[in-house]
């Protein structure tokens, strides 16, 4: 058992040391580009998979193998590590720093909880709806850390505001007071208290003003799980249960809507755009069109199974209009209602970063909306040149020109001179900059591209060609749930990076339109619900220690099933007419007509 246990230590390291010799056989004895490619995309497909090695060091592989194999020259590998994509990421990571500097991201969940309501499945519905438009523009990690919080609190007020209902009954019946009650309700205050000055050291905030961006993401996402919590009964653990998972179910089902919303969805937009440059029918119009149906159909068939299998769905309580609110849904509105209040008024930086979002919004809109002439077709002279990450680096930079403050009189009539601050900071930006996924990102398209070079993918696609026999529903639905299970024990940067170079000459093999495969794809490979550790917002929200993993799966699996049934769906339904999906385009290569090679 020792010996075991020291392998077990050991593991990475070993899998790291014999991972490459075992997989040696395949480039000596079968001396073609084509097997010394695959080699290369096996061993870095493994170190993804296991991580092994962290994922930007594994992502860095290509750059040294693909030259030592004669494959590609180091300055080719070393120019394909850096797209547009990282444009657009530079861009979106600016607006991101700003929205969570300025706390812009609270107001905007506060607000639309408020507006929702708050008998509890109301409430629930109204976090969902909050974290899901976040999650639109920032990272889902970000979005669950940012909102547990204030659900936590919530979660806690309510459980306390009925057990005070139900001491004041008892008291009214019996005649006496509850001295641990009162014990109780100042334990609560300290504990409060104490929360509130951990999350202003955290966040780093003093008088209104952000020094510290996306410190919250390191320090506060993952707090100790408490032990032995105690809950009145047990629906209120029950509801605990709901109001968790739907944060981090939701932080995760909002990013599907847009091109920035998660990494997978800026890997596949800038993966495929290189591999079919003829092809510009994917930008963010396009992209928003698709998806905003499936995430609004996800959110709300996620959000009643949550509700039926933790809570029941009654439709009696949930429709109760004109009575009175009970102690749970004044608790909830008084949380919530003196968390906004915290807030202050909007103040000037918050409203130049909603003009600026605004403003970014519209110019990816109107680019190239295809109904009509976009803003792109003002420089006819120059056709392909302006994308998404034009617009995007075009704000990005006035973030660092803009003043944070503005001048403001004095009694006297005097202005007030502050020191020139623009709305973020570079040290700012670099703390909530992901620079793993940018290096990984990277990896990805080297490997893509050095599977082109080699013959690789075209060796991929002959050898795929009797799948074309089968309907074209269920070679969609095994991709999708083939990523799906993936997806749960890998990250899913690396899952969609590993399979978009595979996929792509299986389309082209049985002469299918690319997207009618890579779009459900793309869309399952963040349905990551099943797992603590299968994505980061699971981490978070179970860190919080009112879940067990038994719940996660139970939940996780329902919202799994949901989510690709909606992606099939959409993928045979309104996407068809929306890309063309029936037709085999004419920017995606002809594999019948070229000459194909295998090891």
């Amino acid at each position: 058992m020792k010996i075991f246990s020291q392998l077990w230590i050991y593991r990475r390291f070993l899998l790291i040391l014999f991972t490459p010799l075992l997989l040696l056989p395949l480039p000596l004895i079968i001396r073609t580009k084509e097997a010394e490619c695959a080699y290369t995309l096996f061993v870095v497909a493994i170190f993804w998979l296991t991580e092994a090695l962290p994922l930007g060091v594994s992502a860095l592989l290509p750059a040294l193998m693909f030259p030592m194999f004669g494959i590609m020259a180091s300055k080719e590998v070393a120019a394909a590590y850096f797209k547009d994509f990282h444009l657009l990421l530079i861009g979106v990571i600016c607006l991101a720093t700003s929205i969570e500097k300025w706390n812009l991201h609270k107001r905007i969940a506060l607000k639309m909880v408020m507006i929702v309501g708050v008998n509890p499945a109301w409430l629930t519905l109204g976090f969902m709806m909050s974290c899901g438009f976040l999650s639109m523009w920032l990272s889902n990690t970000s979005t669950a850390a940012m909102v547990m919080p204030i659900v936590e609190a919530v979660a806690q007020q309510i459980i306390g505001a009925e057990a005070e209902v139900d001491a004041l009954e008892m008291n009214c019946a019996t005649g006496s007071t509850n001295e641990a009650l009162e014990l109780d309700e100042s334990v609560s205050e300290c504990e409060a208290s104490d929360w509130k000055e951990k999350t202003k050291e955290v966040n780093g905030y003093t008088n209104g003003e952000g020094h510290t961006v996306c410190e919250i993401e390191k320090e506060k996402t993952l707090p100790p799980a408490e032990t032995g919590r105690k809950y009145r009964n047990q629906k209120d653990h029950m509801m605990c249960k709901v109001m968790c998972l739907c944060i981090a179910y939701s932080s995760t089902i909002g990013g599907l809507t847009t091109i920035t919303g998660t990494s997978t969805n800026l890997i596949f937009a800038e993966q495929f755009n290189t591999r079919y440059p003829d092809c510009q029918c994917i930008n963010f119009g396009s992209w928003f069109i698709l998806c905003i149906p499936i995430t609004i159909i996800i959110m709300l068939l996620s959000w009643v199974w949550l509700q039926w299998l933790f809570l029941g769905f009654n439709f009696k309580e949930m429709f109760r209009c004109g009575k009175e609110k009970t102690a749970r849904e004044q608790a909830s509105a008084q949380v919530i209602k003196e968390e906004y209040t915290k807030l202050g008024p909007i103040s000037y930086p918050e409203i130049i970063t909603i003009v600026l979002f605004i403003l970014m919004a519209l110019l990816w809109f109107t680019r190239e909306p295809g109904f009509i002439p976009g803003w792109s077709s003002l420089f006819l002279q120059y056709p392909g040149f302006a994308t998404d990450s034009t617009a995007a680096l075009l704000i990005g930079l006035l973030f660092f020109i803009i003043p944070a403050k503005t001048l403001s009189r004095t009694s006297n009539g005097e202005n007030t001179i502050f020191d020139y601050t623009p709305l973020i900071t570079w040290k700012e930006f670099q703390s909530c900059m992901p620079w793993e996924i940018t290096i990984l990102v990277g990896g990805g398209f080297a490997l893509a591209e050095g599977c082109e070079v080699s013959k690789l993918s075209a060796w991929i696609g002959s050898k795929l060609t009797p799948l074309g026999s089968l309907p074209m529903w269920l070679i969609i639905l095994i991709s999708s749930l083939i990523v799906t299970s993936v997806t749960e024990v890998a990250s899913n940067p690396a899952t969609i990076t590993i399979f978009l170079p595979i996929l792509s000459p299986l389309a082209e093999a049985i002469h299918v339109n690319p997207l009618y495969i890579l779009i459900p794809t793309t869309l399952c490979t963040s349905f990551a619900f099943l797992l603590p550790v299968a994505n980061p917002p699971n981490a978070i929200v179970f860190s919080y220690g009112h879940l067990k993993v038994i719940d996660m799966v139970k939940a996780g699996l329902g919202v799994n099933i949901i989510g690709v049934a909606v992606v099939m769906l959409a993928v045979t339904t309104w996407a068809v007419p929306l890309f063309d999906l029936q037709t085999y385009p004419s920017w995606a290569p002809d594999l019948s007509t070229m000459n194909n090679t295998g090891p």
